[in-house]
């Protein structure tokens, strides 16, 4: 029978596992069996650097502090060497990077996680490493609203400098080609004459 000190120590230790999981927005449960040395203290260091916590911690103390937080069904992938990414702010992240360790060691395995309060399957974890990342979605977002502005200032521009190379003569033919990239805007009309 352990000691009542000990069951302390793992009571505070599940309370805590069970609130890093409840204040994060995705977790990946992972099996870590193969991992060298070397390629754990990278993957810790990218898991580091990303804002997430990796821990490596008892499958009966993981699986309590599943219990605690509602994510009882996780318990069933808690068998083997098992260890846990905790994010508390990008959803992506240990996905992302354990995804990559799983490709590269055969033995390395994502398990399941949780995203947004349920708990996913490997398959979804790997879905989910698929997306980029919210800077790469932000640029994309950025770059098709520009476009279309970018589009109809070259269309003005070759418009005003046909008209200041050829004079009155070339005007129709140069608002024929700008109507073609500026079709989304009529103003291009009424700025050409």
């Amino acid at each position: 029978m352990p000691s009542k000190k000990i069951l302390e120590q793992k009571q505070t230790l599940v309370a805590g596992l069970a609130e890093e999981i409840k204040n994060s927005v995705s977790g990946v449960l992972v099996n870590y069996q193969g991992i060298t040395v070397e390629d754990d203290t990278k993957m810790r260091k990218a898991l580091r650097e990303a804002g997430v916590k990796y821990k490596v911690v008892k499958n009966s103390l993981t699986g309590r502090a599943c219990d605690e937080v509602g994510f009882s069904d996780m318990k069933q992938y808690l068998t083997g060497m098992t260890a846990i990414a905790i994010s508390e702010n990008d959803a992506v992240a240990p996905a992302k990077i354990l995804k990559e360790y799983a490709e590269k060691i055969e033995s390395f395995s994502i398990l399941a996680g949780y995203v947004d309060g349920a708990v996913i399957d490997t398959k979804t974890v790997e879905a989910l490493a698929e997306i980029p990342s919210r800077e790469v979605l932000i640029a994309k977002v950025l770059g098709s609203i520009k476009s279309p502005v970018y589009g109809f200032a070259y269309a003005i521009k070759a418009v005003a400098d046909k008209k200041a190379e050829g004079g009155a003569e070339d005007a129709p033919a140069a608002e024929a080609a700008a109507e073609a990239p500026a079709a989304e805007a009529p103003a291009a009309e009424a700025a050409a004459e």
